[in-house]
């Protein structure tokens, strides 16, 4: 049985895959912290959304998580340019919640 995973083409199909999810993802506000302490289930989803085939390794959350902050910092650096701008920074409620204060 071969292990597509860590096959020769692999490193590239999880980096494009990683782009277009983080690509997604930053347009809602979630940081690579984030996505990294999202359950599987509510990442699967979050692909889903995204119209990406859930990624099977945790190396192109990890992937993601990067490109993220790396997309944050840029962004900080640049906030005057038009790709610097989130598009659907409300969404951000979807698939993170804040946390609930207990009642006192």
């Amino acid at each position: 049985m071969t292990d597509y995973a860590h096959s020769g083409a692999a490193p590239q199909r999880r980096a494009q895959k990683a782009r277009q999810l983080a690509s997604y993802i930053w347009h809602r506000a979630i940081t690579g912290t984030e996505v990294l302490a999202m359950p599987a289930p509510v990442r699967r989803k979050l692909a889903r959304a995204a119209q990406v085939n859930p990624p099977s390794t945790e190396e192109t959350w990890t992937a993601v998580a990067t490109l993220l902050e790396e997309k944050d910092r840029w962004a900080a650096r640049h906030p005057e340019h038009p790709a610097a701008c989130r598009t659907h920074a409300d969404e951000k409620l979807l698939w993170v919640k804040p946390p609930i204060a207990p009642w006192s």
